[in-house]
C-alpha cells in the first residue's frame, strides 16, 4: 500500500502539473504564451520586461507590467501578454509584453 501511494504521488508530480496551475507547465520543456488583459483601444508602442530563474533556486529580473511600460515608454496600456520558457527547470524565463500608447 505504501508503495502504491508513493507511485501515485510521483506520477502526479511528473504529469506536467496540468491540474495544479491555471496555465500549462511542462516539466521537461515549456514554451507558452498567454494573454493577460486587453482593451478595445489599440497601441503603437511595445515594451517588454523579463525575469529569469536558475535551477528554481535563484531568480533575477523584473517582469512586471510597470517595468514593461517603462521600457516601452507607454502610459496607456491596451494589452498585456506573457511568455514562459522553461528547459528542464534549469533556466526559466518569464517575459511580459505590454502594448499601448
Amino acid at each position: 500500500m505504501k508503495n502504491t501511494v508513493c507511485l501515485i504521488a510521483a506520477a502526479s508530480f511528473l504529469c506536467s502539473c496540468g491540474g495544479i496551475t491555471e496555465r500549462p507547465i511542462g516539466v521537461i520543456y515549456t514554451n507558452a504564451a498567454d494573454p493577460i488583459a486587453a482593451t478595445a483601444s489599440g497601441g503603437s508602442r511595445t515594451g517588454t520586461a523579463e525575469a529569469t530563474s536558475y535551477l528554481g533556486l535563484v531568480a533575477v529580473g523584473d517582469s512586471s507590467i510597470e517595468a514593461a511600460k517603462k521600457n516601452g515608454g507607454i502610459t496607456s496600456v491596451s494589452s498585456v501578454d506573457t511568455h514562459r520558457k522553461n528547459i528542464l527547470g534549469v533556466v526559466t524565463t518569464y517575459t511580459t509584453t505590454v502594448k499601448g500608447n
